[in-house]
């Protein structure tokens, strides 16, 4: 899998596809008891670890939350030094007012909309993706 960095081709190459199931933003203060195999997502921040995961596990953990969200992979291998990428698909996202929440994996792009705007915005995506340019 060859690294893109050219904005053309990741809006046409970008494939998104709508992974199943809701996913929740929590927070912990530390990992006593939390298996680190379950999350899908975590990021340290001072007043606490982020922790994206299914709801259903964050349910069963009682872990509160205030946003269920549906998850997006970009499936072009997107270069983590790639300009403009981000900027192009949020702002054509907010044109049919789907918030998003992007997070760079080291291989791909993952974006989290709400859970009711997940396949809007897959097919907004594949639009751009096809008359982008």
């Amino acid at each position: 899998m060859s690294v893109e960095n050219n904005l053309y081709q990741l809006i046409k190459e970008m494939s998104p596809e709508l992974n199943d199931g809701e996913f929740v933003f929590t927070t912990i203060n530390s990992f006593d008891k939390i298996d680190r195999d379950i999350t899908l997502f975590e990021f340290k921040e001072k007043e606490g670890i982020t922790l994206v995961l299914k709801r259903d596990i964050a349910d069963g953990l009682n872990l509160s939350y205030n946003y269920i969200a549906s998850w997006i992979t970009l499936k072009v291998h997107s270069s983590l030094d790639a300009v403009g990428l981000t900027a192009a698909f949020s702002n054509e996202l907010s044109k049919y007012n789907i918030s998003c929440n992007v997070v760079a994996g080291f291989y791909h792009d993952h974006i989290f909309v709400d859970k009711n705007d997940g396949e809007k915005a897959v097919k907004v995506l594949l639009e751009m993706s096809k008359n982008h340019f």
